[in-house]
Parts: C-alpha cells; structure tokens; sequence
C-alpha cells in the first residue's frame, strides 16, 4: 500500500454512490497567485523568472527560453502528451526532447478485449523531433522507422496525427468557447522548475483505424486531454497524475490532480473543470494507492476532493538506458466522489473516465 501523506486512509472498494461526507484527511492549503498577464518563464539569463511563478486559466507563459544558452544544457524537458478517451479505446501519443534524448511513443488500449499497441522509440539529442517554443506557437512533429506523429493548431483545436503498421489515427481536440484550462509554474529553484499545462474535458471528434478497420470517435463521448511540459527536472523524481473528462448530471466535468513532484515547491496542479470553468484547488492533496495490487480502487482526497478511480486497465513500463530510467504504472478506470468548487459547492463526479498514474524517473 502507498500514501502519500501520512495522514493517507486505506483505500477503498468501489461504489456507484458518492461518497457520504466524513472528516477530510490532514492535506497543507497553499497561497498561490493567479497570473493574469503575459510573462516569460525565463529570464535572460536562463533562469527561472521569478515573477513567471502561479497559475493561469488561459496559455499567458512564453516558454521559448527553454532550450536556450547555457544554463541546464542537456537537462531541458519538453514535451506534448495527448491522451484520448471513447467508449471502446484510449488512444495517447507522447511527442518529448528530455534532453540527452527524444523518446515518442504512441499507445492505443481495445477496452473490450484489452488489447493493447505500444510503440516507443530512443532518438539521442532529439533527433527526428521538433517542439514549438511555446504552448500553440507551432507544429509538433516526431518520426522514426516505425511511426509518425503530427500535432498542428487549427482552427478551433488541435489536430493529432500518428501513422504506424497496424495504427492510423486523425483526431481533433476541440477547443470549445470560453474553456480554460490550468497552466502552474513549480519552482524547484531558480535553475529547476516545470511549466505544466494540464486541458482536460476537450471534445474529440474523429477516427481511428486498426488494422485498416475503421472506429469513428462517438460524439459527445470522446474526451482529450494535453499535458504540456517545458522545464528543467530535479535528476530523480517522482509523481501521481490523475485526470478524468465526462458528463455528470447534465455538466461537463473535467478532473485534474497530482502529487508527490510539487511538494514543497509552493505550487499545486490539482483543480476541477465544470462546463469549461476552471476551480484551482490549492491543497497537497492525499493519494492512497496498493503497489502490490494496481488494479485495487485510487483514493485522492483532500478538504475540496473526495475521489475514487475504480481501474479497468493498468499500463505498466520501464526503461533503463543507465544515465536515464524510469519505471510507470498507469491505471486507466472511472472516477466517482465529489470536489468542491469556487463557489463552495460540492460537485458530484459519476463515471468519468480517464487514469491515475505513479512515476518514478531518473533522468
């Protein structure tokens, strides 16, 4: 069993029902900014810019000094995940330059018969790869011998595109009026520190072939969600992610968490979407998981979160190119409880698909 506070309770069995009200667990409240205007995340030097720290509901940061000069060569993290979620399939591409490489991939999951298509590749200093500076300032591309992969802007969304022997996709992640999204700097120091951008609750319309067998996306029931990185890790570090897109009482319901990675930094990428209305949600949250059982029910609590994830998949990995490794066990499931919006009011969560992940990289 893992907890990730000490004050973490077992987890528990799965239920259709929300979860009756009881005492929240010991979780650290958190003063964090919102920013409100454009700013760069680094200063001239490199640098983390100090006034660049908070979070935003819209894409304010300028990230196009990752990369640049001296300060972290070959320590810069950037990259783009997209994973999509239907009724019948969970498609995720992952188009990345982690700095003493390029490791893409694309993943599709069958959730009737659990079949799955893995691909990842190895390209030493990013070759085959190319990443816009900044969030939506360009196009996305990855090849290898084995498949390809396209994320390009356009009107209203994001286009993804990726070509394999057996796997064929064309998707849009639709950018509905008015939706935001969350967008949190976490400073290590002034040297390490991530620009995270997390969308979730994006509209996906489009198809998906395997094996020349055509599955359009059903609309209305197709989710997509970005992770967007650019920044410069600590060497050794873990994390939780979780995420979750559906409908629930008639509202768009979009779920962000995460833990472990920002501790102690200040900053926190947990937050709630309803109908494209974005809550921040300044808490450590607790995560408590069995790592000799992944398929056992997630618990994510705090004093604004009660959740569960009941899994119907794990994805488990492991890479070990010495210098960099790594080793991740993704549970895709249903997410149910309730979270507490700015208004104060608790917002039930029924059936909304999407995952919880525990990471551990050295890299």
């Amino acid at each position: 069993m893992h907890d990730s506070n000490e004050a973490g309770q077992a987890a528990h069995e799965p239920t259709d029902a929300v979860p009756a009200p009881r005492a929240a667990p010991m979780t650290r409240h958190l003063d964090e900014r919102e920013l409100t205007a454009p700013v760069s995340l680094t200063r001239p030097d490199g640098r983390l810019n100090p006034d660049a720290v908070g979070w935003t509901r819209t894409p304010l940061h300028d990230t196009d000094g990752i990369g640049r000069g001296r300060v972290g060569f070959g320590r810069n993290k950037r990259w783009e995940y997209w994973a999509v979620t239907t009724p019948s399939h969970v498609l995720a591409l992952v188009i990345s330059d982690v700095g003493y490489a390029a490791v893409p991939s694309m993943y599709l999951l069958d959730r009737t018969t659990g079949e799955e298509i893995d691909l990842e590749a190895v390209r030493p200093f990013g070759r085959g790869t190319s990443l816009p500076g900044t969030l939506g300032h360009g196009p996305a591309r990855a090849t290898t011998k084995a498949f390809r992969l396209a994320v390009d802007e356009v009107d209203g969304g994001t286009r993804l595109r990726g070509q394999s022997a057996r796997l064929r996709f064309d998707v849009v992640a639709h950018r509905p009026e008015g939706h935001e999204h969350l967008g949190v700097v976490v400073p290590w120091d002034d040297r390490r520190f991530q620009y995270t951008v997390k969308d979730v609750a994006r509209p996906a319309s489009g198809t998906i072939w395997v094996d020349g067998t055509a599955h359009a996306l059903p609309d209305g029931d197709s989710w997509a969600t970005l992770d967007h990185g650019r920044g410069r890790w600590p060497y050794d570090i873990a994390w939780n992610w979780g995420a979750g897109s559906g409908h629930t009482d008639g509202h768009v319901v979009g779920i962000q968490v995460g833990g472990r990675w920002t501790d102690g930094t200040g900053a926190v990428e947990n937050s709630l979407l309803v109908d494209g209305h974005l809550t921040k949600i300044s808490e450590e949250l607790v995560w408590t998981y069995d790592t000799e059982d992944w398929m056992r029910p997630w618990r994510v609590e705090g004093e604004s979160v009660d959740l569960t994830l009941t899994p119907f998949h794990v994805k488990s990995s492991a890479m070990d190119l010495k210098i960099v490794s790594g080793t991740t066990h993704q549970c895709f499931g249903t997410w149910s409880g309730r979270v507490r919006d700015d208004a104060g009011t608790w917002v039930r969560v029924a059936d909304v698909v999407g995952w919880a992940e525990d990471v551990h990289h050295r890299w």
